[in-house]
């Protein structure tokens, strides 16, 4: 499937905006981004968190507001933003940031994969679904990436990209010809052979789900602090976030970290 470069949706060409949940810097939004650009058929933005913000599904911050910041990516126009996914979605179609809503929202391409119920925590989706909740067409994107292998090749991620040019392009042909559907958004997940995949399929999103449990941890093996911790004063209604928790610990106090058994 093909799109005439010059004959946009709404002018010139159609306008495609990325996001991601891994961060602005993370090769698989980096990938995406230079493929689409490569191609000289699109107008191409970023509007992406400035760190990673995995697993944050599609919570948004009321309780501040949020910094963009230009990024120097060649051949689009992009900012960093201090928000979840579903923030970066939010401001980019808002034509606050931007002059103009997209034609298309694409949300990756995720490290790892995003399927069945999973898709109920991950950030990537939600970054398609906020556009689909303004009736913008998106499309969330996830590499399966091998795990067990413990591997990451950049070029990996090229190919990822590349796969995905011909489901892009018939998204663009069926908003340009009015016959893309409007009650959904799609969920795309690659294999981790990309190189050597057998074609494409459309199906339902599946009701799978990775088994998920906890164990106790030292202070040290903590890892990161949560996005945020939010509190209501009930009688102002003013929202507050706080990410320090210590001032909560006992003396029983114990750490756990969640698990994904594989």
């Amino acid at each position: 499937m093909e799109i005439d470069g010059g004959d946009r949706i709404s002018g010139e060409r159609p306008i495609i905006m990325v996001t991601n949940d891994d961060g602005i810097d993370a090769p698989g939004l980096r990938s995406l981004v230079r493929v689409l650009v490569s191609t000289n058929l699109y107008d191409v933005r970023v509007c992406a968190p400035d760190s990673e913000k995995s697993a944050v599904s599609h919570s948004i911050i009321w309780s501040r507001p949020l910094t963009a910041n230009r990024v120097e990516i060649d051949g689009a126009t992009a900012y960093s933003v201090d928000g979840t996914p579903a923030d970066c979605t939010g401001l980019g179609l808002s034509e606050a940031l931007f002059p103009s809503r997209p034609d298309l929202v694409l949300s990756g391409i995720n490290v790892g994969s995003n399927c069945g119920y999973n898709i109920v925590y991950s950030g990537t989706v939600a970054g398609a679904r906020e556009a689909f909740l303004y009736d913008v067409p998106s499309a969330s994107i996830s590499y399966d990436f091998d795990w067990k292998r413990g591997e990451m090749n950049a070029n990996d991620f090229a190919l990822s990209a590349q796969a995905c040019l011909p489901i892009i392009n018939g998204i663009l042909s069926a908003i340009k010809n009015k016959t893309h559907p409007m009650q959904c958004f799609l969920n795309i997940d690659l294999p981790t052979d990309i190189a050597n995949h057998k074609g494409y399929k459309l199906t339902r999103q599946g009701k799978s789900m990775g088994k998920m449990g906890w164990r106790q941890v030292e202070e040290k093996a903590q890892g990161p602090k949560m996005l945020s911790t939010m509190t209501m004063d009930t009688e102002s209604g003013v929202v507050s976030s706080d990410n320090d928790t210590s001032a909560h610990a006992g003396k029983d106090s114990r750490l756990f970290k969640r698990e994904v058994y594989r």
